[in-house]
């Protein structure tokens, strides 16, 4: 049996990115977690995380208890609602990625939260990989995530528009190679760019890496080098660059919102609000 409390910190590291930042969050000490992380794994025969240095990524045995983890602890919730006579609670579990208009869909999300009181919302960002994976896994109910056209079925699709964006203030880098600023490994986007390039023969580096929308827009804005974003990402302080520069067109990407084949009713009432919201920003575009 796992205990809960090491079940929770085990899934706080997971998505906090780290054991001080979920000791934070958790209110305890680093070591509190980390010892608590190694009796739960202890109790699961083997190591769940590879550390190296600061670093800690999932062993394969870390990322199939990830998905009962959640679940267990989703479903210890809802029974402590219900015996509490709080009546039936819907668990929806969210993913979407980290560079969408994360604060416009927040808005539609918490409205839907507001006339669905019935509902616990658990909404998640990262990479459009990892979320593909997680949904797999049954880690949610929907996931919103960018991926190549007509990859498979989906819930509703939108196209994206791929630009090359450098700093407006800023002059293009002159330097061989081109300095890219970009998401980490596993993002589409800096697969689509690297590929491009590699076919235009021009040489590249990764100048600027960032696992987030603001820091990629920043180093963008500060001149760092260039970057492939959807052309929603384009910010006042930025300018589209093309074949005048020496930049090669990118292939659209699409966006796609897919939901697990069980989920709950929940789940797609909220699915129809983030489609109808997304079929909305899309023909402002």
């Amino acid at each position: 049996m796992f205990d809960l409390d090491l079940l929770k910190s085990f899934v706080s590291v997971v998505d906090a990115g780290g054991f001080t930042r979920a000791g934070e969050r958790l209110n305890r000490t680093q070591s509190t977690v980390s010892q608590q992380v190694r009796r739960l794994e202890e109790a699961a025969g083997g190591p769940l995380f590879v550390r190296d240095g600061r670093q800690s990524r999932l062993t394969e045995n870390g990322e199939r208890l990830l998905g009962y983890a959640r679940r267990i602890l989703a479903l210890s919730a809802e029974a402590r609602d219900a015996v509490a006579g709080r009546g039936h609670v819907d668990v929806v579990r969210l993913g979407i990625p980290d560079d969408f208009a994360v604060e416009r869909l927040t808005e539609v999300v918490a409205a839907f939260a507001r006339e669905a009181p019935e509902c616990r919302l658990d909404v998640r960002c990262g990479l459009s990989c990892e979320l593909k994976s997680g949904l797999a896994r049954g880690d949610y109910d929907l996931v919103l995530a960018k991926r190549e056209i007509d990859e498979g079925s989906a819930f509703a699709v939108w196209p994206e528009r791929l630009v090359w964006i450098a700093s407006r203030n800023h002059a293009l880098p002159e330097s061989d190679p081109l300095p890219l600023v970009a998401f980490q490994q596993g993002c589409l986007y800096r697969a689509r760019s690297i590929e491009a390039l590699e076919r235009a023969g021009r040489r590249w580096r990764i100048a600027y890496e960032s696992a987030n929308l603001m820091g990629i827009q920043a180093a963008i804005a500060g001149g760092l080098g260039v970057a492939l974003l959807e052309a929603r990402a384009l910010a006042a302080n930025h300018r589209v660059l093309g074949r005048p520069e020496g930049l090669p067109p990118v292939p659209p990407t699409e966006l796609a919102l897919m939901v697990a084949s069980e989920t709950p009713q929940a789940a797609l009432r909220l699915a129809d609000t983030i489609a109808g919201f997304c079929s909305a920003a899309a023909m402002a575009a």
